[in-house]
């Protein structure tokens, strides 16, 4: 037995020890987040069993079975994906009368046995590596997991399997991580069983000293961190094991798109992003499939769906849909016929119904996202939704929280819930893997009533849409699943019948609510390109002015300023700097490119914001800071050199601080280049 790490653990907010077993938790059921190199792990089973001895077999009256043994309990679906799990139970006795015979330096090392006999929590647990070029096919690693919180230890023990087929205990990569209170002080300590023998394949069982170091520190910083999380575990609806082999097949099909990708947003976040959504989406309609004993594919319609990829991707997994949009993006021209696409608004009435379709999905749907269980409700009762909310919007115009004890966020997924149940639907709530804040989700797979009442069902609605018009604040302090009020208010107070303080002309297109605006056609570019180019260049010289104490700034060439007397000019927080500028300039920046903190940051070259601050930017220390950038990102910056004048050596009052050949940018016009031609290849899918 040797200690390959031990951590001494500050507490000044108490939350030890109940922490240490939160932090013990996240290794257990998200073992992914310390080691990238797994996708996740399943709980299949736990059962209480006696300290180890020769009654250490789990303690249950004859013939009958303790709720939750031999099946997963960690989330639906749990069970699926890989070979069944065996029988805890059984694993637990064998392992324990070893411990009695030939085992006992193992019984040590679980622990000190207290002269009472004293309970310990088994688990069984499967972890599921990722796939990488060496090991394309990682099979599956089960492990016995034993709580002891008497003693303050957990010990993990491979299990791999004999001549026979039978499941056996790993000696040599038993493991374990242990809490101590030492004259007042909390430490974490990681121990291993055999050190001399352990195998580490480097994905599963790292080295010793990662176990030591990397997790270590992990678990001794998340046992005092005081974050309870308001949302649910990651994928905590769908199969773990299906989810990681589905998305790294997806990932690895689809991995092109980051090179021809044709738009301007961030190729990589958007593209894996769609594929993480679209292998989520794939293994819960599998599983629905399953559940309901039908072997069609679902069909699909995603509103508001932007880009088109996940559309483009469900398609070609053999899902028939379409996506929607507003707008015309140039990548949908690369997916080919058999991705449908559509430029349409889609306004809620009579007529934007989808009756033969399963699933209506909104992925950040904006203005559209409360709206989409009501469209699924009443397009027919078989149709079903998925939302991926983002930006805040009601039935009409931007959602406001009521609730500040809540996080606009948490408040925002409360109130979707709400129409969500409003509308009939049993609402669940998964969190996504996927690189974004904005990760939770939420399904709307079943219906609270049976097809008889959808009349009634609708009137209620009907009634709580109207009652959200005009209201200021966000969903009611009722936890999410409470039943309302008999009128479907959610505040209580009577309810507008159907159809009240409506149009005759709204009535007659048959809107559901008056004053609903989907997004313009047209994007509108807010940005400093939108501003004349004079109006920009007055007011970097204003607010350079004022960093630099007021000094002339000079409509002239310098060749260079001196080193040790150039003037950096002194930092001002943002709000000082936007109080010196008039009115009706902030109004203006505010109106026409998002604001004075927008127009400083895109100028760049003059101007650094960090931390709420503005300061002059010194391009000395650009250079010392050595960052290695980007292959394309210097590819970039080595076609644009020399291709705009330098701000500095025009406008400063000590020139520019680097010399002509390492600044950049252009020192007078005769160093002055063409700007490089830029032409964009577009490619079939």
């Amino acid at each position: 037995m040797a200690e390959v790490g031990r951590a001494a653990v500050r507490d000044p907010g108490a939350r030890l020890p109940g922490g240490f077993w939160a932090a013990v938790a996240v290794w257990l059921e998200r073992p992914q987040v310390a080691n990238k190199r797994l996708c996740g792990a399943r709980l299949d089973s736990r059962t209480q069993a006696r300290g180890p001895g020769p009654s250490a077999a789990p303690q249950r009256p004859p013939g009958r079975r303790r709720e939750g043994e031999g099946r997963g309990e960690a989330a639906p679906g749990a069970a699926a994906g890989g070979a069944p799990a065996p029988h805890l139970p059984a694993l637990w006795d064998a392992f324990a009368r070893g411990l009695a015979g030939d085992h006992r330096d193992l019984r040590a090392f679980l622990g000190p046995q207290p002269d009472a006999p004293h309970e310990l929590d088994v688990l069984l647990r499967t972890v599921f590596p990722k796939k990488s070029p060496r090991c394309p096919r990682p099979a599956p690693r089960r492990e016995m997991v034993v709580r002891d919180v008497l003693n303050g230890t957990v010990t993990f023990l491979p299990l791999e399997e004999n001549d026979e087929g039978n499941l056996k205990v790993k000696r040599s990569n038993v493991y374990q991580i242990q809490l101590s209170h030492i004259k007042e002080e909390w430490f974490i300590s990681v121990l291993i069983f055999c050190p001399e023998n352990w195998h580490s394949d480097g994905i599963v069982y790292p080295k010793c000293t990662w176990l030591g170091g990397e997790l270590l520190a992990r678990l001794a910083r998340w046992s005092v961190e005081s974050r309870p999380s308001g949302f649910k575990s990651t994928l905590s609806l769908i199969s773990v094991a299906k989810y990681s082999e589905t998305y790294q097949e997806l990932k690895e099909k689809y991995k092109a798109m980051v090179k021809v990708w044709p738009e301007v947003t961030d190729p990589e976040k958007f593209v894996y992003e769609d594929v993480a959504i679209a292998a989520y989406l794939l293994v819960l309609w599998e599983e629905e499939r399953a559940e309901r004993g039908v072997t069609a594919k679902q069909s699909f319609v995603d509103l508001g769906c932007g880009n088109g990829l996940l559309v483009h991707m469900l398609i070609s997994e053999g899902h028939p849909g379409r996506g929607i949009d507003v707008r015309r993006r140039k990548i949908w021209d690369m997916y080919g016929p058999q991705t449908r696409l559509e430029e349409d608004a889609i306004t809620p009435n009579d007529r934007t119904l989808f009756p033969d379709v399963d699933w209506l999905i909104g992925n950040h749907s904006d203005e559209l996202t409360p709206w989409i269980p009501v469209i699924a409700a009443r397009s027919s009762y078989n149709c079903r939704f998925f939302v991926l909310p983002c930006c805040f919007f009601d039935f009409v115009g931007r959602y406001h929280r009521r609730q500040s004890k809540k996080t606009q966020y948490r408040g925002y997924l409360d109130f979707i819930t709400e129409v969500g149940l409003t509308c009939g639907f049993r609402v669940e709530e998964d969190c996504l893997r996927i690189p974004s804040t904005k990760r939770v989700c939420l399904i709307g797979k079943s219906r609270t009533y049976p097809p008889a009442e959808e009349a009634s069902v609708d009137a209620q609605r009907t009634r709580y849409i109207h009652g959200r018009r005009g209201r200021t604040g966000g969903p009611p302090g009722r936890a999410p699943g409470a039943a309302g009020p008999p009128d479907g208010r959610p505040d209580g107070h009577g309810a507008p019948e159907a159809g009240a303080g409506q149009t005759p002309e709204a009535r007659a297109e048959g809107l559901w609510l008056p004053g609903f605006r989907p997004r313009e056609r047209a994007e509108r570019v807010r940005n400093c390109a939108a501003l004349p180019r004079d109006f920009v260049d007055q007011v970097v010289l204003q607010v350079a002015n004022l960093l630099l104490g007021g000094k002339q700034l000079n409509p002239r060439s310098s060749h260079g300023g001196s080193s040790r007397t150039w003037n950096r000019g002194e930092s001002l927080p943002l709000a000082e700097v936007a109080g010196r500028l008039g009115r009706e300039t902030l109004q203006r920046l505010k109106r026409e490119c998002g604001g004075l903190q927008t127009l400083l940051r895109n100028s760049h070259q003059v101007f650094e914001v960090l931390n709420g601050r503005v300061h002059i930017r010194d391009w000395r220390a650009e250079e010392l800071s050595g960052e290695k950038l980007p292959e394309a990102k210097r590819a970039l910056l080595s076609g644009a050199f020399k291709t705009r004048l330098c701000w500095f050596f025009t406008h400063h009052p000590d020139g520019c601080v680097l010399p002509s050949d390492c600044c950049p940018y252009a020192h007078g016009p005769g160093e002055l280049r063409p700007p490089p031609a830029t032409k964009r290849k577009k490619q079939s899918l």
